[in-house]
């Protein structure tokens, strides 16, 4: 709208906004490390989709893969990067700006029509 006054909308992380990209990244933040398999069975989604969104991340500098030999079998465990969390930060910064923008947004137009009111 010209004229108005309002600030640029928060950028949202256009590689880590996919909803499968955002879980994945939700799971990697708190952990140093998580085992592919462990992640696969946490999101409920096959090897396959699960590694198109690591390859993803990947390709970003978001993630990297750590293949190691545990109990007598192959593994792969996955990372945030300090790249990945950072912009994963950012991205759920960004989110929380959106909502709370929207939250306004919602209260004002109550506010501006009268005989209508919000119940919970």
């Amino acid at each position: 709208m010209a004229g108005t006054d309002r600030p640029a909308p928060p950028a949202l992380n256009p590689t880590i906004h996919p909803i499968a990209r955002l879980r994945i990244c939700t799971l990697l933040d708190p952990v140093t490390e998580e085992e592919f398999g462990a992640l696969r069975d946490l999101l409920e989604v096959s090897d396959s989709a699960l590694s198109k969104q690591v390859a993803s991340l990947s390709d970003a500098g978001y993630v990297t893969q750590r293949r190691a030999v545990r109990a007598g079998r192959s593994r792969v465990w996955v990372s945030l990067t300090p790249r990945g969390r950072r912009a994963y930060r950012s991205h759920v910064a960004a989110l929380t700006e959106l909502a709370s923008l929207a939250s306004k947004n919602a209260s004002a137009s109550a506010a501006d029509s009268p005989g209508h009111s919000i119940t919970p």
